[in-house]
């Protein structure tokens, strides 16, 4: 009765270490592999599956799972940024130490957490991306005109964000596949395979005239 019982379970574990294993290798082939690599610019041609996207460096091709999130983004002003918002911003380190916005996108309440921190980022050499809670919203005179200075807090830091007049802003809001038509500015992250093929994680689409500025 021992020996049936421990080949038995034996048997048991091996089954389950199978199944484990086919059940992390079908994970993993529904995430797409590879280096990452950020697209920026707007669709020339949409086809069923894939984005020819017009980039500064050319046209490119990336292929879009079926299960592709898509985000939207809309023009929005400096005056809808307020304490409370959450918000991601690109930016660039100042003389002074501050931080100066290349752009603002202002989330919706259901995205607060997303990508929540402080890190580098790719849009500039040097830029970093922040995206945390507005603690405060201060005006700073500077000249003729006036700057806004946005103090951000995030889990385990803050950072003092200069947004001048003029810098991009936009909303977030829900998107789908009728916003990707041609002439459509586009922000797609997306991964290199071994085969050169790019494939899109997600996707922010701009609506109207709007080029996602992150």
């Amino acid at each position: 009765m021992t020996r049936v019982s421990t080949h038995s379970r034996i048997i048991t574990a091996l089954l389950f270490s199978i199944a484990l294993v086919q059940w992390q290798a079908a994970e993993a082939a529904q995430s797409p592999q590879g280096k990452p690599l950020t697209v920026r610019g707007k669709i020339a041609a949409v086809e069923k599956d894939a984005l020819e996207v017009t980039t500064s460096a050319g046209e490119v091709m990336v292929k879009l799972p079926d299960d592709i999130r898509i985000t939207g983004v809309e023009a929005a002003k400096l005056s809808d940024i307020s304490s409370g918002e959450y918000v991601g911003t690109t930016a660039v380190k100042q003389s002074n130490g501050s931080l100066k916005a290349l752009e603002v996108t202002i989330f919706p309440e259901n995205a607060r957490g997303t990508g929540e921190g402080h890190r580098p980022w790719d849009l500039t050499p040097g830029s970093t991306m922040t995206n945390a809670n507005v603690e405060k919203v201060e005006q700073v005179p500077v000249e003729k005109t006036e700057e806004q200075l946005l103090t951000l807090k995030y889990k385990g830091g803050e950072q003092k964000v200069v947004v001048p007049p003029g810098t991009p802003i936009v909303k977030a809001v829900p998107g789908d596949r009728s916003l990707l038509k041609s002439g459509t500015g586009v922000f797609i992250p997306s991964v290199r395979s071994a085969d050169g093929t790019l494939t899109a994680t997600r996707i922010t689409a701009g609506i109207g005239d709007v080029m996602p500025p992150m």
